[in-house]
């Protein structure tokens, strides 16, 4: 799928014939006013942003991002097994669409502009505790396009609507439970059994209802499950029993968590990439690491080897932001630790073997960061707008990468950690020289509410990481 901006860069391309490719540093301030309000005037020619993530931690930002940018791209983890997403996997052998929905939702545009009588039905969940018989009906008004949510939107927005859902009426089985079940995912669903099984024609129509200001992808298109080892020598099999949100906390440190087709037998698989999500990490002007849970979310992401892959072939920033508030998954693990566990992920695997964390930051060999940026001057501390270098893009058109968008060149994985050193919260403390031998360099910028407020902002957070670009 070509995204807004590389339309009209590649019309305006076509109409001189040629241009140049080149690589050009810059020094830059964190965060830069200037550079943010220039992308808030013309969002359609924003930049690729891209963010490896779970579904709920980066909606708050997403108002925020779309403001600046319709490009973002959002690579999200399909391997939720709680709540309404596990029936629909159960039911019909198909990945996790929640969250993905999620951040459609998150990207949609809500204004009179766009379809928000589209997002209030997308939107909607049936009752938790509602009677079958009554949730079967009001699924049956909804088809026949009586009930007042799907009457409120007009056609030919309302009969694709009716239709996708339709067709889930016509294959849901006749146990399945609909209680708490999102009319999104059901009409996620509808299309995606109708597109035999693939999940990327429904997306688009999906985010061509709603008016997503930004591309949202699945990581893979496959039913798989995450699996987590403990240090006490447990197994969990099923990413809700990981999180600490359906299910009590886990109690041990993760040892490993690696990727398994099924779940009686849960033996590691190292599923590869569709040639599109490829093609999105490989010509990202910027990728985000964001905050959210870090071993169900953000890691998960990661474990396929074809990620850190294309993200190494891609010389744009890589920047990785912290979490700032608790983290049930982390159970103490310090900030060096988890920089440690993303470079491990990232780094280059022999044969195909899933990825292993280690349970504290390992030895990292010099060579996995070329260009190794010095530790966070005292000044920075102080100060709180670095300056940093990065790369700069000027000609920002799809083949810009002087080696190709599928060159071979083997660039860093990991570039900065994004911390707010005066009002956010890190386990262990923020530690520039621990990170610099890991081959990543702090920056610290205003991102937290305030003192009493660690939550990461979006108004502070988006600006941030737009000044790498």
């Amino acid at each position: 799928m070509e995204t807004a901006m590389e339309g009209e860069v590649e019309r305006f391309f076509k109409g001189y014939g040629r241009a140049a490719r080149v690589r050009v540093t810059r020094t830059t301030t964190v965060p830069d006013p200037f550079r943010a309000a220039l992308y808030a005037r013309a969002p359609d020619l924003g930049p690729r942003v891209l963010f490896f993530s779970g579904g709920s931690a980066l909606g708050p930002i997403c108002p925020e991002l779309i403001r600046h940018t319709h490009n973002s791209v959002h690579i999200i983890t399909p391997f939720d097994s709680g709540g309404s997403s596990a029936r629909l996997r159960e039911a019909f052998d198909m990945p996790a669409i929640g969250d993905v929905r999620n951040r459609l939702l998150a990207l949609a545009d809500r204004s009179v502009q766009g379809h928000p009588d589209v997002y209030r039905l997308f939107a909607h969940r049936f009752a938790k505790d509602g009677d079958p018989a009554e949730l079967a009906a009001t699924l049956a008004d909804m088809v026949r396009g009586t009930h007042p949510l799907m009457a409120a939107v007009r056609d030919p927005l309302r009969a694709i609507a009716r239709h996708h859902l339709g067709l889930f009426e016509r294959w849901m089985p006749a146990d399945f439970d609909l209680q708490k079940a999102s009319i999104g995912n059901l009409i996620l669903t509808g299309g995606y059994l109708n597109c035999d099984r693939n999940m990327a024609p429904v997306i688009y129509l999906f985010s061509k209802l709603v008016r997503a200001r930004g591309v949202v992808r699945p990581l893979i298109d496959r039913r798989l499950h995450l699996v987590a080892e403990l240090a006490d020598g447990r197994r969990l099999v099923g990413q809700h029993l990981i999180t600490g949100k359906e299910r009590p906390p886990i109690t041990a440190d993760v040892s490993r968590i690696y990727l398994s087709e099924r779940m009686d037998d849960p033996a590691p698989v190292d599923p590869p990439l569709s040639d599109e999500v490829l093609r999105l990490i490989r010509r990202a002007d910027l990728i985000c690491y964001p905050m959210g849970s870090f071993f169900s979310s953000i890691l998960a992401n990661l474990l396929p080897s074809d990620v850190g892959a294309a993200a190494r072939a891609n010389p744009c920033p890589k920047v990785f932001v912290p979490n700032t508030l608790p983290d049930p998954e982390l159970r103490g693990l310090s900030l060096t630790d988890q920089v440690a566990r993303l470079v491990a992920c990232l780094r280059p695997r022999s044969g195909s073997a899933p990825a292993v964390h280690p349970a504290r930051h390992p030895a990292v060999h010099p060579a996995m960061h070329p260009a190794v940026h010095p530790a966070v001057h005292p000044a920075v501390h102080s100060a709180g707008h670095p300056a940093v270098h990065s790369a700069g893009h000027p000609a920002r058109h799809p083949a810009r990468h002087p080696d190709g968008p599928d060159g071979p060149a083997d660039h860093s994985a990991l570039d900065f950690v994004l911390v707010d050193l005066e009002n956010g919260r890190y386990p262990g403390g923020v530690d520039p020289a621990a990170l610099a031998r890991l081959g990543v360099t702090v920056i610290d910028a205003p991102l937290a509410a305030g003192p009493d407020d660690p939550s990461i902002q979006g108004a502070l957070l988006v600006p941030a990481l737009l000044s790498l670009v």
